[in-house]
């Protein structure tokens, strides 16, 4: 998020308003779930995204540090196989399972350990550019069931595990 500027500037909040949706250049995606985990506590996430940077794993590891996230599910696309295993030592103390796939969405998903379901539906990925960027946050269950489905199935069935391919790729060496 730039510099002076608050969240609350550009969103309300999520018991305030279950559906929104914002067209800006000044949030950033480790914002919105640093956002959303300060509402609802505690929680598992989901994540998907086509790449990810080195900035967003930092910002990544200081929100897991805090105690905030209880699991961490990761998807990333297979095209960025190259930058991810570049990241992979990091990626593996910060996130607890990543997978590859042919995965272009970027989706975040929290589920609170009281309940509470947050979907977020957005155009960036976990990269930093400073561009503008479309995002839906929801707090529908029904929304969030469909969309934590078809990850899950992504996961068990279109993916592999980055693990995986880093073994393979040091036993090939």
């Amino acid at each position: 998020m730039k510099r002076g500027l608050a969240i609350g500037n550009i969103l309300s909040p999520l018991d305030k308003a279950p559906f929104q949706v914002y067209l800006d250049n000044t949030i950033q995606i480790a914002d919105i779930l640093e956002w959303v985990l300060g509402q609802v506590g505690r929680s598992e996430v989901w994540q998907t995204s086509f790449s990810i940077s080195e900035e967003f794993l930092r910002r990544l590891f200081f929100i897991e540090k805090s105690g905030a996230v209880s699991r961490f599910s990761l998807i990333l696309d297979h095209k960025a196989t190259n930058k991810t295993l570049s990241l992979w030592a990091f990626i593996s103390q910060v996130i607890e399972n990543t997978y590859l796939a042919d995965n272009h969405s970027k989706v975040l998903l929290v589920k609170s350990e009281a309940g509470d379901t947050v979907s977020v539906i957005t155009s960036q990925n976990l990269t930093r550019g400073n561009r503008f960027e479309s995002t839906l946050i929801a707090t529908d269950k029904a929304l969030f069931s469909t969309l934590q489905s078809r990850i899950e199935e992504m996961i068990k069935n279109h993916s592999v595990p980055l693990y995986e391919l880093l073994t393979q790729r040091i036993g090939a060496d």
